[in-house]
């Protein structure tokens, strides 16, 4: 049955705000962290009592990877614990529950994209409490939804950071400023829109289990923003790549981690198009975003 009324926690970031777009025509909650402070055990119970959603769609999170590593508590408390709550609420009323995982579960050495059924060894406190977040959803009966993505971009800011990498780079190089991009971590890049709109279509065919929701390809992060300046027209913009290893950083990422999709096609559901055509896509937003915005010159 086609859900009415969709809740969506985390709302305000780049997925949750494309979620919003994707489910126009149908009823929408979607509380602020104040109205549902998702960490609170009782939070998600007093939504589906007040609210009586069809489905709850989990987009908040606790992802800054670096930041994890240092505070791995509270990464699993946000990540695991409260996503385990949800669940168990979810299933007490018999609604439809969906959380948003992640690349980081996996190590990176497999070598090719990682299905859904790849085994799982996540290399980060972030992916670790993600990991822990899906196995606790899962045993809370048989409705649930796993959507694992990667690098989602959109024209929406990070609830977080309030801007998204991409459109940090682009302003940069609009500003003649050099980037820096690492070279040598491959992963699926993953627009918001596209995701958004796969996420809807495995909820109203009832697809229930894990997915890997991103769009087609990969690349390296060099790869992509250099694809995106040159298709915005910024060719000639200072772009250096670089290692990972060269920053210095501590976290052991995952180095490979492309996923691939092998549930779509027996769920009816089309393929996500490719990220070179999905960064079109993002581009004529960001294009048209621009435009509608009121010039401040008198």
């Amino acid at each position: 049955m086609t859900p009415r009324r969709v809740a969506i926690i985390g709302a305000s970031g780049q997925l949750g705000s494309a979620l919003v777009g994707a489910f126009e025509g149908r009823e929408v909650i979607a509380p602020s962290h104040s109205e549902v402070p998702f960490e609170e055990p009782d939070a998600v119970a007093r939504l589906l009592e007040e609210s009586q959603p069809d489905v709850v769609i989990n987009c908040s999170a606790f992802h800054h990877v670096d930041t994890c590593e240092r505070e791995p508590e509270r990464a699993f408390a946000l990540n695991a614990i409260a996503v385990d709550g949800a669940g168990a609420a979810c299933a007490a009323r018999g609604t439809a529950f969906v959380t948003i995982s992640t690349d980081y579960v996996f190590d990176g050495t497999l070598g090719r994209a990682y299905r859904e059924d790849d085994a799982p060894n996540p290399r980060t406190a972030y992916g670790t409490s993600k990991l822990a977040g899906e196995l606790l959803a899962r045993r809370h009966g048989s409705r649930i939804f796993i959507v694992r993505t990667s690098a989602v971009f959109g024209t929406a800011g990070t609830s977080n950071k309030g801007y998204t990498l991409i459109e940090k780079v682009l302003q940069q190089a609009e500003r003649g400023e050099p980037t820096r991009m690492v070279s040598d971590m491959i992963f699926s890049p993953s627009y918001a829109p596209d995701v958004a709109r796969a996420i809807r279509d495995l909820i109203d065919v009832e697809a229930y289990g894990t997915h890997h929701v991103t769009n087609a390809g990969a690349c390296s992060w060099y790869e992509f923003v250099r694809t995106a300046f040159a298709k915005a027209g910024l060719a000639g913009a200072p772009l250096e790549p670089i290692t990972y290893a060269s920053f210095g950083n501590p976290t052991q990422r995952p180095m490979y981690s492309p996923l691939e999709n092998t549930t779509f096609a027996r769920a009816g559901i089309a393929a996500l198009r490719s990220w070179q055509d999905a960064l079109d896509a993002y581009l004529q937003a960001r294009r048209s975003r621009a435009a509608s915005v009121p010039s401040t010159v008198g």
